[in-house]
């Protein structure tokens, strides 16, 4: 069997160390990790007495002096033999105080000069290097036995695959489950869901797909648990139809999709907008003989409010009510904001009246959306007079709360109030986030206390160890606003001080100040180092540039620069040319016009 499109990836540097030993292992060095020893008086113990002496230095974790005993054996007609070294590799192993090194050592010494590893040789290395945790060098040992002729046990690397997800390494538990396939070996159900999952929450989709169509190409016979998570993250990250791909795949296998595969996909077409994709998908869910339930009615819901259709997303409400199907608090908060930014204040009264009625009490997210939509259409006020009420009769909210009434008492020129509050919400045992500060510093250079914000940009205890580029370009903008030079170097200082890199954001806050002070040529220097040296000038970079320009009366050089980025295949907006044709038409200039 194939594992589908995974890379090959190299063996870790350990592997490769140890292949490297087994190319240069010479057979003295054979021979002196082997430690044969002239004879002495052990020459006068018995086999077994030399046996029981090497196993019992073995097991104290001493291998110099069982290797020692054991080479003692030599005296006796063939011995020692690869029971002998098994009964050595077994004690160490299970010693507790294990050395890689000489173990391989010894391990290559019975591959030059004998005796021949068997497979209870490979066993007893794979397993015990597995229970101490050397699940790499477990790994070398593997594939060891399988050069050797010997397979190894579906058991053993189905441990070894268990072990190594468990320890959260993706890549080694790809290379075993690559070599398991290869062997014919396939993981247990519950097993191959758990890789699923991984493959998919560290983003490798194309690496999942890969491995479900692969699996879906035999004939093994799967639940679609197995496969959902490949569905959700597709559909997560737009590839919506290449979900449809396989969930039809998966169907021609004659797999039985469940509730949550119909889910995802209604997800994905959800997100995408593709709304007669999504009816069909749930016509078919229902024609299948599966209802829908809370999530994926809430999943419908919250896709249509996003595009506005607020119809559409109450009726799919009453269906939930008419099937039984009771909404939960989270379907409730997605109407409640999706109303607020619509200004439907009375629908919103009444959907709490439901909530109440219903027996559920307003959560942190519900605060959060009649906040955050009342403030988006304007009504700041109200969003302000709720989440002071709710704030003072300490009600259960979180991080995110804080923040919009943050941002509320700041669009109402109350940046102090804000600032007491900040520091007072680790007594109510909430933990203010950067963007908890970043709210706050901008509040006071909305006030044009640019001072203050600097002060506080640099004592702030903030939640990393430093504030990020967003707090430094909140201070940088409010100072190029007003053009104060002198705090525009502070801040820029502080950057370097603090190792923070501006990004385009800084870099066009610069070229705005040096564009209002009539310093063009200084600008059109900073645009040709961002152009060859990065960050990239983004479309607001030249709008605000080429606008300053048309309305201090150099259109000519306007238009020029404008040639300039055409040819150079850079961004280029609507409002750019909006620009041009603005002062071209105040100019007269029929030509450059057309």
């Amino acid at each position: 069997m194939r594992f589908g499109k995974i890379a090959a990836i190299n063996h870790p540097h350990q592997l490769r160390r140890n292949a490297c030993f087994l190319m240069n292992y010479s057979s003295s060095c054979a021979l002196s990790s082997l430690n044969i020893i002239e004879e002495s008086n052990t020459q006068n113990w018995s086999y077994l007495e030399l046996q029981s002496r090497m196993q019992n230095y073995a097991a104290s974790g001493d291998l110099a002096e069982a290797l020692e005993t054991l080479n003692s054996m030599r005296n006796v007609a063939g011995k020692p033999s690869v029971y002998d070294y098994n009964a050595l590799f077994h004690r160490y192993l299970s010693s507790g105080n294990v050395l890689l090194e000489p173990l391989v050592q010894v391990y290559i010494g019975m591959k030059r000069f004998g005796p021949t590893p068997n497979k209870t040789t490979f066993n007893i290395l794979l397993n015990g290097l597995m229970s101490s945790g050397y699940l790499r060098d477990a790994y070398f040992f593997a594939e060891e036995m399988t050069k050797s002729g010997i397979n190894p046990s579906f058991t053993s690397l189905s441990k070894l695959l268990k072990i190594s997800m468990k320890s959260g390494s993706l890549l080694d538990s790809i290379w075993i489950l690559k070599f398991m396939l290869k062997l014919d070996h396939l993981p247990t159900e519950p097993t191959l869901a758990m890789f699923v999952c991984m493959l998919c929450k560290a983003r490798m989709l194309e690496e999942a797909y890969s491995l479900c169509a692969a699996l879906l190409s035999q004939s093994f016979n799967f639940q679609a648990y197995v496969f959902n998570p490949v569905l959700w993250a597709l559909c997560k990250f737009g590839q919506s139809f290449l979900a449809l791909q396989l969930f039809y795949m998966m169907k021609k296998k004659g797999m039985t999709h469940n509730v949550c595969s119909y889910t995802a996909l209604l997800y994905g077409f959800g997100r995408e907008r593709l709304w007669v994709d999504l009816y069909r998908c749930l016509d078919q869910m229902r024609s299948d003989g599966l209802k829908p339930n809370v999530i994926t009615y809430t999943v419908i819901i919250k896709f249509l409010c996003d595009d506005g259709r607020i119809g559409e997303a109450f009726e799919f409400l009453k269906f939930m009510e008419g099937e039984g199907c009771d909404p939960d608090l989270v379907t409730y908060n997605i109407i409640i904001c999706a109303l607020c930014l619509h200004d439907k204040a009375y629908d919103v009264a009444e959907i709490l009246q439901v909530i109440h009625h219903r027996g559920f009490s307003p959560d942190a997210y519900t605060y959060t959306a009649l906040a955050g939509g009342m403030m988006k259409v304007g009504k700041l006020e109200i969003a302000y007079e709720l989440l002071r009420n709710v704030i003072s009769r300490n009600c259960t909210v979180d991080v995110v709360v804080y923040n919009i009434y943050f941002h509320c008492l700041c669009q109402n020129s109350r940046s102090r109030e804000a600032l007491s509050l900040l520091k007072s919400m680790k007594e109510e045992g909430i933990t203010p986030n950067t963007v908890s500060y970043n709210t706050v510093l901008r509040g006071f250079c909305r006030d044009y206390n640019l001072e203050h914000a600097l002060k506080l940009l640099v004592c702030f205890e903030w939640p990393e160890s430093s504030p990020d580029v967003v707090s430094f370009n909140t201070v940088l903008s409010a100072a190029c606003k007003t053009g104060d030079l002198d705090l525009i170097h502070r801040v820029l200082h502080c950057m370097e001080c603090r190792g923070v890199e501006p990004n385009v954001i800084s870099f066009t806050c610069l070229l705005q100040y040096l564009s209002t002070m009539g310093r063009y040529s200084e600008c059109l220097k900073l645009l040709e180092y961002m152009v060859w040296n990065g960050p990239a000038p983004s479309s607001v970079t030249f709008n605000i540039l080429l606008d300053k320009l048309c309305r201090s009366g150099f259109v000519s050089t306007a238009y020029q620069i404008f040639e300039c980025l055409q040819k150079a295949g850079l961004s280029l907006d609507r409002r750019i040319y909006r620009i041009l044709l603005r002062a071209l038409l105040r100019k007269r200039d029929v030509n450059l016009i057309e």
